[in-house]
């Protein structure tokens, strides 16, 4: 399938109106035509209302969400007025939108910055569905998603892409104008979706506004900012999503009620910070009803299921954690660090994890979370260093997850991370203190879309002494593309072209992918890399 054309569409009225799709072209008239008049209102706008472009996520094998949000002035809170907006949807089993199997109207309201979460009904598992929104006069681009597989069915193959990290100063997204041309069922975001950071005047693309986001519009403006990217949009359109947030969403390395630095603000500025950080967050992203937040709280970690093939775990290591130890920096550890009672996920999330496990009988159960699970020692030689806000600070919790392992044995356990930007590729061990120990599972660390990495030197100087990494590659930016059947698991690790310590690190929004390094995984088995 050819790519939407994004900046055609955003580039004139009437060129808002065509959307390039498989072979030909579709007037925003001619889809119209097939769209109810049963309409509760025909508002008008001075600019395009889905500026934002059109997403889906969560796919079940009889469900799907699809999201939109309208913003005529979407860097100036959306442009909407402020009252309630309805918005036609329809969904089709052919890419021209003539075969359209579910069509409904949802309300847009102003609580929620004129979102739309739709949750579609009635759908078969393992299909490809296009959908579409209108408001008005005007339509959306069209969008592509799949369901899923029923949860008992013998599923051959899927493929599934995951990235993190994609600050937009730092660079383009090119990363995702080549994930767009890739042959998907899911995509993957592991979190810092956007960055939080006051915006730089040398950026290679600056932020918006004047400092930090603090309240929800300027929240608002800085994920609408980040959707305006036309290779971001692509991707969004082309594939169903499943995401889970990190520390930049709300401030960096926050952790449960606890800001970065509590010092300059209070307990209560940054619950009321978390909040509209939450709520910007809910109404960008394709996700379900019970993921809207209440109050300071949000639902994000759950289950997904690909028949019997492979099972996601969706964790949240933000909301639930315990503050960091050792003055969250890269150094030896402290005895903190090792406390029984501290927590990544919190109780109840972690007896969930263990549950799902547990009941799982899928050939591969993946861990979808944020921050390096492998013990990693940033420094070479007797001295030791590490990143305590990662699982290297919550050694107790880590070793509950490497225990139940073990001693459980649930089917192919794989972790996939974000965070670091950087790429990594490590055996799981039973005791880090044993390199000898049983390995338990492995894990896959992406790479960042963006983001720099300016370690790269020392990490390769320290990795002698972790000989349970089996790769790392600090110095490109890219995805990974993950490939799995009953036999085995394939990596593939899409990498653009090395980026410079400072700097922009993706300075073409088109550049290619030049290098692809890859890694297998046998059923029961230990990873190796094939290229």
């Amino acid at each position: 399938m050819q790519n939407f054309n994004f900046e055609r569409l955003l580039s004139s009225r009437l060129r808002r109106r065509q959307v390039l799709i498989g072979t030909g072209a579709l007037t925003g008239f001619a889809i119209a035509n097939q769209w109810s008049n049963k309409v509760l209102a025909q508002p008008r706008f001075s600019n395009y209302p889905f500026s934002l472009g059109v997403a889906s996520g969560e796919p079940l094998p009889d469900n799907v969400v699809l999201w939109t949000r309208l913003a005529p002035d979407p860097l100036n809170g959306g442009g909407m007025p402020p009252y309630n907006v309805p918005v036609q949807w329809q969904i089709a089993t052919d890419e021209k939108m003539r075969q359209v199997v579910h069509s409904g109207t949802q309300v847009a309201t102003p609580e929620f910055g004129h979102s739309v979460h739709v949750e579609v009904q009635g759908l078969k598992p393992a299909r490809w569905y296009w959908y579409q929104f209108r408001v008005g006069n005007e339509v959306s681009p069209i969008g592509r998603t799949r369901t899923a597989p029923n949860p008992r069915d013998r599923v051959e193959r899927f493929r599934f892409a995951f990235a993190s990290c994609q600050n937009w100063e730092q660079g383009y997204f090119a990363a995702y104008k080549n994930m767009a041309q890739e042959d998907l069922d899911l995509v993957v975001h592991l979190g810092d979706y956007i960055y939080e950071g006051a915006p730089r005047a040398n950026a290679l693309r600056p932020h918006e506004g004047n400092g930090e986001p603090v309240t929800l519009e300027e929240y608002r403006n800085r994920h609408a900012q980040y959707k305006t990217d036309p290779n971001l949009q692509q991707t969004h359109a082309a594939f169903p999503w499943l995401v889970t947030w990190d520390d930049h969403e709300v401030d960096n390395n926050w952790a449960d009620e606890i800001p970065q630095d509590p010092e300059q603000q209070s307990r209560q500025a940054f619950l009321a910070r978390r909040a509209a950080a939450f709520q910007a967050y809910y109404e960008h992203m394709p996700l379900r009803d019970f993921s809207k937040p209440r109050g300071i709280d949000m639902q994000l970690y759950r289950r997904l299921s690909f028949g019997n093939l492979v099972e996601f775990n969706v964790l949240d290591t933000r909301q639930y954690r315990s503050d960091q130890p050792c003055n969250d920096t890269i150094e030896p550890r402290c005895p903190e660090a090792l406390d029984p009672n501290a927590t990544m996920t919190g109780t109840e999330q972690e007896q969930w994890l263990f549950r799902n496990l547990e009941r799982s009988g899928a050939r591969w159960n993946v861990l979808a979370q944020q921050v390096v699970f492998t013990q990693h020692d940033w420094t070479a030689g007797p001295e030791t260093a590490f990143n305590v806000d990662a699982w290297d600070g919550y050694v107790a919790a880590r070793s509950r997850i490497l225990n139940f392992l073990a001693q459980r044995q649930p089917a192919n356990p794989v972790v996939i991370t974000g965070d670091t930007h950087s790429s990594w590729v490590s055996d799981l061990k039973a005791d880090y203190n044993n390199p000898n120990s049983a390995t338990v599972g492995t894990e896959f660390v992406g790479t960042s879309i963006t983001s720099g990495f300016g370690a790269s030197d020392r990490i390769e100087k320290a990795l002698p002494d972790s000989p349970w990494v089996k790769y790392f590659n600090g110095r490109q930016r890219g995805y990974v593309v993950c490939d799995l059947n009953h036999q085995r698991w394939r990596s593939d690790y899409r990498l653009l072209a090395p980026s410079p310590e400072t700097g922009p690190t993706v300075p073409n929004p088109n550049a290619p992918i030049i290098s692809t390094v890859s890694f297998e995984l046998p059923n029961q088995g230990r990873v190796e890399r094939v290229q």
